[in-house]
């Protein structure tokens, strides 16, 4: 039997400066010598932990500017296969700022620009190549400015079409318009699924309220969604529990607490985990439980979105 191809799209690619500090003080000068450069971006870390589970993984972005080069390269040290079509639009950065004394991770991130003419319509034809010989396409993270509400929803379309699984950890109007295409599973944190389908729960800033409250508002959410769609919903909570939607009730993962050094790609590490163990044919379950393991050993890392 031949394993599994994994597709991963993306359509805001980045470049990902992470730093250290042993404390990090408000309007002075804060100096490091511990740093690291890494490609990101959701779709990038989850090919990453794809490739270090051993998988047949290849990614599809938009690229373009004078970093490119350096993407493409840094991409090729972790022996990442990358499908690009050119966008004019120039790569972004973003920047992790750990704070050792207080245990503190802040991020920092810069909106990538609007995308060029025509970037789109290349895009699609690259996916629509790409498809064949797939099993499972993964779709993560927003889109850059210049990119219609159409593309992610036409995606899913496309890869339901060929036959493949399709996981999107989307949120906002991309996941509302591909439901009914009917994606196998759809993977948002708590947050973005609330923003998406219940924004009076952030509105009134509900989220952070009565867990038993919230759990039963979701849990009817998920029937409701599930009803219609027929997808598959996997809620992730950060360090407390993942909450998943199978077909009758909303079930609860304990997640074991990690000490953790730098969560940045956790989720997307999740993604990869959960991904890969479905298509080896898991259960729902054990397929969440594995998910959780390799977003633990994400967080225990320094650099975003790896497992080793």
């Amino acid at each position: 039997m031949k394993a599994p191809c994994f597709l991963t799209v993306s359509m805001n690619p980045t470049l990902q400066k992470t730093l250290v500090f042993s404390d990090l003080i408000p309007d002075r000068v804060n100096r490091t010598g511990e740093y690291r450069l890494d490609t990101a971006g959701k779709g990038i870390d989850v090919s990453r932990v794809l490739t270090q589970l051993g998988k047949d993984c290849t990614h599809l972005t938009q690229l373009g500017g004078m970093f490119r080069p350096l993407f493409l390269e840094l991409c090729a040290e972790d022996n990442l296969k990358v499908e690009w079509v050119e966008s004019s639009s120039p790569i972004r950065f973003c920047y992790t700022l750990i704070n050792k004394a207080a245990r503190q991770v802040t991020e920092l991130v810069e909106e990538g620009d609007k995308v060029g003419e025509g970037t789109e319509k290349r895009l699609m034809a690259a996916l629509d190549r790409l498809l064949d010989g797939r099993a499972c396409m993964i779709i993560s993270g927003t889109k850059a400015a210049g990119f219609s509400d159409a593309l992610i929803p036409e995606m899913v379309r496309m890869a339901k079409a060929k036959g493949l699984r399709v996981v999107l950890d989307v949120r906002g109007k991309d996941l509302l318009n591909s439901l009914p295409h009917k994606p196998d599973v759809i993977k948002p944190n708590l947050y973005e699924f609330a923003a998406t389908f219940a924004p009076d729960l952030v509105e009134r800033n509900e989220i952070a309220g009565d867990p038993g409250f919230i759990k039963k508002r979701v849990a009817a959410l998920c029937e409701e969604l599930h009803a219609r769609h027929g997808s598959k919903i996997v809620l992730t909570r950060g360090s407390s529990s993942v909450w998943y939607f199978e077909s009758h009730e909303l079930e609860e993962f304990t997640v074991v607490p990690v000490e953790a050094l730098n969560t940045i790609g956790s989720g997307d590490a999740f993604t990869a985990g959960f991904s890969a163990a479905l298509e080896d044919g898991a259960s729902l379950k054990d397929a969440v439980a594995e998910g959780s393991r390799c977003g633990k050993l994400n967080a225990a890392l320094l650099r975003p979105g790896v497992i080793c």
